[in-house]
């Protein structure tokens, strides 16, 4: 290596290729940061317009991280962007109206353009309305194309118009599981006039679960679609140096104990100890006895526990994954050369890296485990899963001695609570991991060869999360005896988790208002009202797991003691009796997990089927629309924008939209989900002609606003204190005193002219980095939202929005200081002239009905200059056009 401390660079031989490369080991203290500090510390240092400003921000970092606290805002620049279709749809729609926007400013409509690669994967649509046949595949992929063909035609749009777009069409995968098979560079290479310059491979994607690619050494997380736009057109994004909380690991998982299990720990102790907002990493002993992929699976769950991200460093692990995905030897040799440079090269024998705190977990304590009822860091022990349930039911007063019959497929069956109505092997988590995969298949076909089958009322989800995953269970002879279980390959894509199970059999949906009926699935998301909206207790589970649940349909059951079934020779069947060990996994792995596996699986990954393909667009500078779409309209989110801003104005008497209590996920603020047949977005679409077996879904029309708007606020699950115990979509209109939809209020107060404040409790926005979650409410008329906390990707998504996010003082709620929600509020003004909140605390006014007053102070969470540039412009997209206007 050759240094040049004048221009930050330094140069790194690889084979016959010399690299351009920007070296972390000058700076003083470096090799004692974390590894995620040290991806940042080149970010700066690569990125940074002069030396004096690269070390200025170099110190912040190293400053920050040997104290082991939160840092100065820190502007860092991703190399990539990941989009799924549901946010990236969106995406686009915004960039389509912002060149329209440039133009009407004067500008150049081409200037709006991605500057970095942003990646889309068409994987969020698909739906499994058939399940446990063999025409699954085939009738699933043909009703989502013909669902989604208006938005299908604007993304091939976006594709041809946009520079440094690629789209991989439906029925590839997921693109979680894409990124890290695919697309992860790991070291990322720019051609430049002097050369090639090698830097670290980072992501921002508009999907939470983009974190899974940290498994293998690529620092991304998840923001909102908002953000991600702005670093998509060249805009950094601003943090704060993070707080670094180490995870320590030892030992090796013990027998039959699988990467989710190990997941699921993670979920529950990392919450528990509360890592929200920062970075975690994993380092120790025993990350070496953790494949790629079982990194990946635990990454993939970090949103759950709040956290920006968990990173796993480079080492012969990553290699050899990268290897048998298709990565050529060049690029393997430049990743472990760089990684090594940099310090990012995981040496269990060098001097443990300075963490905030250490957080120690022996592998070999993990056991197989479940999470729910109905979020994922509410961990159970699978031994303990029975008695678990039956607290859950003893909890909300539901008598296991209650039976209703059901007929289903022909058959008369009797069922009570904790009833399955949804067993989905889904493709986020867990299919990555090849290990997992193998696993249930394996069960599955030793269950089908005793002549055990699913019960019948039970919906059986198959969703593999690329074609190499399905390649791999055929390879293995496994496919046979997953589909005698009835789990048919249902379509390539997110499925169960996002809400996308379809219809539960016809008797089940009858007997939903009887029993609570449940779901396994392994994957990451099990929120109530989520996974369907019939089924009431949801839980977590590996792939394998699955597929013995399928097998007794019910969660009252004890596998430790009680046999699975009857096999066809009159035996009880044990669930210890199907079950593979870990040697015979292994031995699976290595005779079919191979490169030319991964060659196959991505044989035509851009290509698309010939409903694809037959898809025509002419490229052009701005999007022609249509005023008869009903998935694909022009926002409004730039009308009326003026050249210059307009001084932020104060909020004076406004009322409560909705007031919310504790962990109110994005789920419930965001559209998600089925059209439920009586709201405001159905009205909406029957006006206009649609069928209601065409309504889709919220995710499918993202990219119309008029929808988004109407399923707001929504979810069937929401408990809002204005509506006196009604739940879903309904609130208080203060100016009729009758009790309506959230929207039809939320109209009556902007005809008006009142503006709209949100009251919530701790945790308001956690869960998926949904942009419609802000985009929703500042549609709505809202202004301000007070929370006790706010998720990290939430509170950034409201600034974007121009939604002013403010947190009660420690101690003090709505309820703490006798809100209810019917008051009329003002805020107090606050000046954002030198970026940062003047004042930062500000003082607020709630007058009650009877004219008294309540007065207290929250704290504006805008917490760096760049968001209070943001805000003055009115959100994020308003200042990156300005700038690019000029």
């Amino acid at each position: 290596m050759t240094q040049d401390q004048s221009t930050r660079t330094a140069e790194l031989a690889v084979g016959d290729e010399t690299y351009t490369y920007y070296p972390v080991a000058p700076i003083a203290d470096a090799e004692k940061l974390p590894f995620s500090l040290t991806v940042l510390l080149e970010n700066v240092l690569r990125c940074s317009e002069t030396d004096e400003e690269a070390l200025d921000a170099a110190a912040r970092i190293v400053e920050a991280g040997l104290a082991g606290e939160v840092g100065e805002e820190l502007s860092y620049s991703p190399a990539r962007v990941l989009l799924q279709d549901f946010t990236g749809v969106p995406v686009f729609v915004d960039f389509a109206v912002m060149r329209e926007a440039m133009a009407a400013l004067g500008g150049d409509p081409v200037k709006v353009n991605p500057q970095i690669p942003c990646d889309l994967v068409i994987d969020h649509s698909v739906i499994a309305d058939e399940a446990g046949c063999a025409s699954a595949l085939e009738k699933n992929m043909e009703l989502e194309f013909e669902r989604n063909g208006e938005r299908y035609t604007f993304l091939k749009w976006a594709q041809s118009s946009f520079q440094n777009v690629r789209i991989v069409p439906p029925g590839r995968g997921i693109c979680h599981q894409i990124n890290v098979e695919e697309f992860s560079r790991v070291a990322m290479v720019r051609e430049e006039a002097g050369g090639k310059t090698v830097y670290f491979d980072t992501v921002v994607g508009t999907d939470s679960h983009t974190t899974t690619a940290n498994g293998i050494g690529v620092l991304s997380w998840g923001v909102g679609g908002i953000e991600a736009e702005a670093a998509a057109l060249g805009q950094p994004i601003t943090t704060l140096v993070p707080r670094v909380v180490g995870v320590e690991l030892t030992g090796a998982l013990s027998e039959g104990v699988s990467a989710m299990d190990l997941a699921l720990v993670f979920a529950n102790m990392l919450r528990a100890r509360g890592v929200v907002g920062a970075f975690v990493e994993c380092f120790g002993p025993g990350l070496e006895s953790l494949t790629a992929t079982q990194r990946a699976c635990v990454a993939n769950m970090t949103p759950e526990y709040g956290c920006t991200c968990t990173l796993f460093p480079v080492d012969q692990q990553t290699l050899d994954y990268l290897r048998v995905t298709g990565r050529s030897a060049e690029q393997i040799a430049l990743i472990e050369a760089y990684a090594k440079a940099q310090g990012f090269w995981n040496d269990p024998a060098a001097e443990p890296r300075v963490y905030a705190e250490v957080i120690e977990l022996d592998l070999s304590t993990v056991k197989r485990n479940l999470a729910g009822p109905s979020r994922p860091h509410d961990l159970i022990v699978a031994a303990d899963a029975q008695e678990a349930f039956r607290s859950v039911c003893a909890d909300r007063g539901l008598s296991l001695d209650k039976r209703i019959a059901v007929e289903v497929r022909g058959e008369r069956c009797e069922i009570t609570h904790g009833a399955l109505a949804i067993a989905a092997v889904t493709s986020c988590t867990t299919a990555t991991d090849p290990a997992m995969m193998i696993a249930s298949g394996l069960v599955a076909k030793r269950a089908a060869e005793a002549g055990l089958s699913a019960k019948p009322w039970v919906k059986c989800v198959f969703a593999p999360g690329s074609r190499a995953t399905e390649l791999l269970l055929e390879r293995a002879g496994l496919v046979g005896g997953l589909q005698k279980l009835g789990f048919y390959n249902c379509g390539f894509g997110c499925m169960s988790c996002i809400g996308n199970s379809g219809p539960i059999l016809p008797a089940m949906h009858d007997a939903a208002g009887e029993v609570e009926l449940a779901s396994v699935l392994s994957g990451n998301r099990n929120f109530e009202g989520r996974i369907s909206p019939d089924v009431s207790q949801n839980y977590l589970a590996s792939p394998a797991m699955v597929i013995a649940y399928s097998l007794v349909g019910t969660m009252d059951f004890d596998f430790a003691n009680e046999p699975i079934g009857v096999g066809s020779d009159g035996e009880a069947v044990f669930l210890a009796d199907i079950w593979p060990s870990d040697e015979e996994i292994a031995r699976a792995l290595a005779e079919h997990v191979t490169a030319d596996l991964y060659e196959q699986g991505r044989e035509g990954l851009m290509d698309g089927d010939a409903r694809w393909q037959a898809i025509s667009v002419d490229p052009s500078a701005t999007f022609a629309w249509d005023e008869k779409s009903t998935y694909v309209r022009r926002a409004p989110y730039f009308d009326g924008m003026a050249v210059e801003p307009r001084a932020v104005e104060p909020i004076d008497g406004a009322r409560v939209l909705v007031n919310l209590g504790d962990f109110i996920t994005t789920d419930h603020i965001s559209p998600a989900g089925s059209i439920a047949l009586d709201s405001p977005a159905a009205a909406y679409l029957r006006e206009r002609g649609v069928s209601e077996s065409f309504f889709n879904t919220y995710g499918a029309r993202r990219g119309n606003h008029e929808v988004m708007m109407r399923g707001t606020f929504a979810n069937v699950k929401l408990q809002n204190k204005l509506a006196e115990g009604r739940k879903g979509c309904w609130t208080l209109n203060q100016l009729s005193g009758e009790f309506t939809s959230v929207f039809d209020a939320a109209m009556d107060y902007g005809s008006s002219e009142i503006p709209l404040v949100v009251f919530a409790g701790k945790m308001y926005g956690s869960g998926s980095s949904r942009d419609w979650a802000a985009k929703g409410p500042m549609l709505l008329g809202v202004r301000a939202a007070f929370a006790e906390s706010f998720e990290r990707i939430h509170r950034s998504n409201l600034v974007g929005m121009g939604i002013l996010p403010l947190q009660f003082l420690e101690g003090e709620s709505a309820e703490s200081l006798g809100l209810d929600g019917t008051e009329t509020v003002t805020i107090g003004a606050i000046d954002f002239s030198s970026g940062l909140p003047d004042p930062g605390v500000v003082s607020v006014t709630a007058v009650k009905a009877d004219g008294s007053t309540v007065g207290f102070e929250a704290i504006v969470r805008v917490d760096t200059p760049t968001e209070g540039r943001y805000f003055a412009h009115g959100g994020i997209l308003q200042y990156v056009l300005r700038n690019l206007a000029e």
